[in-house]
């Protein structure tokens, strides 16, 4: 038995950790926190200076209790969780759950998972940071306090019942994006002409070559078109040209932040993508710690650069730099995020290949000489008007120096004009003149927030820190107040005043503007809800005090401040204002009213909803039922018009019969149909449902009838094909066989239909690992491993009591009554049957809530 027990929180990193350390050391995993706070009364004991009440959740006590086990037989007990306010806090819990005294007990930490940071931090072992704890615990509370407390308010003052919840964090972000949106809807574009003169000349090579330049904006086509015309009888000369040297200087080394914002924007990766690779690398060796705002690089990564640069690209390409942290509330691991060993380039993981070669070249480009550049600038003059001239600028790199291995990526909102080369030009030199263009341009809002843009915003704003940024995003968006997606580019006319062989013309031209890809919109909800609290609790939701929160943590952190004295100080007219509101503020519907319908006379609504936003035709207390519509997706209740709502009540409508079926235009869950007797058809993405006549939904029917036509046959049975939500398909005798890629769906061959529908029946037979057919019970192979089935409910079998997953083998020989016996343990509920209802009692009970819920909105 090994003398001592070191526990991390990462079954990865305890396999990784596992290989550095000699027999003496056993490396067992606390699978993440082992505590959390009681659900009941809201786990905080008020009274009694905040103090927190902890329980072991259900799905950790076998960690628990195997890590106790292994505790008491080991000599000594080693903490080696992470080396930020989570990890500590996760040591601290263990030192409570294990009983250690945390101010003998050994803990150490490291900013990278190899061989020498692993054994010198075993040499210099420290004990567990109380004021680390205490920062994390002050956190937890107050979001639990801010949660509990709003949230019930939530419930009864807006429509969406218990799904509602309020965040110190997640609410002022929604406010950001909310924000954002309005002012985004609200701007009106002015519009301003961009005049651009071509010209010709010859390049260093003697060949014709064109360049362009720009002159002064105009506010008017009029005083455009004056302009232009003064210039028909033109000559351009060029007056003056500036050549002056310039540089380009590296980026600073990966915090948590600049992973998250570069990661979206040259890989496309979303902010809780990025962290999950980023601590699959850590935990395996790869990178250093994950969630840091320091830029700083130690004097082993600084070496390694200047090796990796000189063997690579040159002495001439390094240039040694030493960035300072500007964050004031750097906190977490003091290092920037780099590679852990900078001469691997390429690592043998498939997922993290892409993010770590990210990293690898920006750790280097920071030590890389600056890129040197010559700008040159040309002022052409224009013989007519005297004063006026255009500008011609081109940039030619000199040096490559680190962008011969990185260039960071921009954001929509720091997209700046790319200069091109200018052929040779000399002051004097006449110039022809290929065309003059005057482009009428719009000026244009802030571009709505990307994961990337959002968590820069917070972090210029200080809320939040490296390791909340991803669970906030993810959050708001799974809470329903915030939606990612793109939105199609919709036509827009505008002018053009062209001068060409001494002929000047006016004509218009159109561009598609406002395509947006991976943006985030506020939903309604996300709205009624900003607005609500925005209204009751400014202070929550005020940035400033916000990022202050994050400062006091910061006092805590470093010993300057008392926890529950913050706590308290935030807490007594947090509480006041809880109550106040609850008492008086008034229920919001999230109500708008929009005018009156022409056929009915009554007034049309839009609104939000039990089941999301919709508009209504009439009030609920009329004698006639109110009519319904959802809105669509790219609509919402704040911006719909009286003539977008009352299009809406036109769907469904009926055409006429087609092969003996009735042919009905409608939109559903997963959009807009046409439905042929029982048949559903989707409508091409696109295509406005209300447009669709008779021949259009025909030739729809027809087209997945061609569709749906056998393809082939397999043992006798017909087979089809199909794209669905999960992409293209093969059907066979009711088998659903997802097409890969490396299939032409188009054109598949009888030999690449058996293939498929071969593999698709070897993978089912391989599917269960324990059937009882006649108890609906099944424990099946999954994705992540084993599961077992109860009819239609699935549950995930958990852990062993050594931690351990379950695996297949663990199934094998188990009889049903063991099976029975193990999920009456995980899911009791599982196994119980429910009696069947009394049909004539619920029903009077429907009704009865109905007529209740008609008084209460009455009142």
């Amino acid at each position: 038995m090994a003398k001592n027990l070191l526990i991390v929180e990462s079954p990865a990193k305890a396999k990784t950790i596992g290989k550095y350390l000699g027999s003496d050391f056993e490396v067992k995993s606390s699978f993440g926190h082992i505590r959390d706070l009681e659900k009941e009364g809201m786990g905080i004991d008020i009274d009694n200076g905040f103090h927190p009440r902890y329980i072991v959740s259900e799905d950790k006590k076998k960690i628990v209790a195997a890590l106790r086990a292994a505790a008491k037989s080991a000599d000594e007990v080693w903490l080696a969780t992470d080396e930020d306010r989570e990890g500590e806090a996760i040591s601290w819990h263990l030192c409570a759950v294990l009983k250690l005294d945390p101010a003998t007990t050994k803990r150490i930490a490291f900013h990278e998972i190899t061989k020498s940071a692993i054994q010198h931090a075993v040499k210099t072992p420290r004990t567990v940071d109380l004021n680390l704890v205490n920062a994390q615990q002050a956190r937890r509370v107050l979001d639990r306090l801010v949660g509990f407390e709003v949230s019930p308010i939530l419930w009864r003052k807006l429509s969406g019942g218990s799904s509602l919840s309020a965040g110190r964090v997640q609410s002022v972000a929604v406010r950001l994006i909310v924000e954002r949106e309005r002012a985004i809807t609200g701007f009106k574009p002015e519009s301003f002409f961009k005049t651009e003169g071509y010209f010709t000349t010859a390049d260093i090579q003697g060949k014709p070559a064109t360049f362009k330049a720009e002159g002064k904006k105009h506010s008017s086509q009029e005083s455009a078109l004056e302009f232009v015309r003064k210039c028909v009888d033109a000559e351009f000369a060029v007056e003056d040209i500036q050549v002056k040297p310039g540089k380009r200087s590296p980026a600073a080394p990966f915090t948590t932040s600049t992973l998250q914002q570069e990661a979206s924007r040259k890989l496309g990766m979303s902010v809780s993508r990025t962290m999950r690779v980023a601590q699959s690398l850590y935990e395996n060796g790869y990178i250093t710690y994950m969630r840091t705002d320091s830029v700083n690089l130690s004097e082993t990564a600084l070496q390694q650069a200047k090796e990796m640069i000189h063997s690579h690209y040159g002495a001439d390409y390094y240039q040694r730099r030493q960035y300072k942290t500007k964050s004031q509330g750097a906190q977490e691991a003091h290092e920037a995020i780099r590679p852990t060993n900078l001469n691997l380039q390429t690592i043998p993981v498939q997922d993290g290949q892409k993010l770590y070669e990210l990293i690898w070249k920006r750790t280097i480009a920071t030590q890389m000489a600056d890129a040197r550049l010559e700008k040159t600038t040309a002022r052409i003059g224009i013989s007519t008007i005297p004063g006026e001239y255009l500008a011609a600028s081109g940039e030619v790199l000199k040096f490559e120096g680190f962008l011969k291995a990185y260039l960071e990526g921009r954001d929509e909102e720091d997209e700046e004009h790319q200069e091109g080369m200018l052929p040779p030009l000399q002051s004097g030199q006449k110039l022809p003149l290929e065309k003059l263009m005057a482009i009428q341009r719009f000026s244009r809002p802030e571009p709505r927030f990307t994961e990337a843009s959002l968590v820069k915003k917070l972090e210029e704003l200080g809320i939040g820190r490296p390791s909340t940024y991803a669970p906030t995003i993810s959050t708001i968006q799974q809470r329903g107040y915030v939606e990612k997606r793109d939105r199609e580019g919709t036509p827009r006319p505008y002018e053009v005043v062209l001068l060409k062989n001494k002929k000047v013309s006016a004509h218009q031209e159109t561009e598609y503007v406002g395509a947006e890809k991976a943006k985030l919109f506020p939903t309604d909800l996300g709205m009624v809800v900003t607005d609500f609290l925005v209204q009751h609790f400014p202070q929550i939701m005020d940035y400033g005090f916000t990022a202050n929160i994050e400062n006091e943590f910061d006092g805590i952190a470093s010993g300057k401040k008392v926890w529950n004295a913050v706590i308290s100080q935030f807490y007594q007219p947090f509480h006041k204002k809880v109550e106040d509101t609850m008492d008086n503020a008034d229920r919001v519907k999230g109500e708008r009213e929009l005018g009156i319908d022409p056929e009915s006379g009554k007034p049309v609504f839009a609104r939000l909803g039990r089941f999301g936003p919709m508009v209504q035709i009439g009030h609920p207390d009329d004698e006639e039922k109110p009519k319904f519509a959802s809105v669509k997706r790219n609509q919402s209740i704040e911006t719909i018009t009286l003539e977008e709502a009352l299009e809406l009540f036109k769907l469904p409508f009926s055409l006429e019969d087609y092969d003996n079926k009735p042919v009905m235009i409608g939109v559903g869950r997963f959009g807009p149909y046409v439905k042929w007797g029982e048949q559903f058809i989707s409508i091409p993405k696109g295509e406005d449902p209300l447009s669709v006549t008779q021949e259009r939904a025909i030739e729809i029917i027809r087209e997945k009838m061609e569709a749906d036509a056998p393809i082939a046959t397999y043992e006798g049975k017909p087979v089809t094909r199909g794209k669905g939500r999960f992409g293209p398909f093969i059907k066979w005798d009711d088998m659903f066989i997802n097409v890969p890629r490396a299939y032409d769906f188009d054109h598949l061959s009888k030999e690449d239909i058996n293939t498929l529908i071969a593999k698709k029946m070897e993978k089912e037979a391989n599917r269960y690992i324990l059937q009882f057919p006649e108890e609906k019970i099944s424990v099946e192979n999954g994705r992540w491993g084993p599961f077992i089935r109860v009819g239609k409910k699935m549950v995930n079998p958990g852990r062993k009591e050594d931690g351990e997953k379950y695996e297949a083998a663990d199934f094998k020989g188990m009889s049903l009554e063991e099976l029975k016996k193990m999920i009456g343990k995980i899911a009791p509920d599982m196994l119980k049957t429910k009696a069947p209802a009394k049909k004539k009692a619920a029903s009077a009970k429907t009704r009865t809530t109905k007529k209740t819920v008609a008084k209460k909105r009455k009142a």
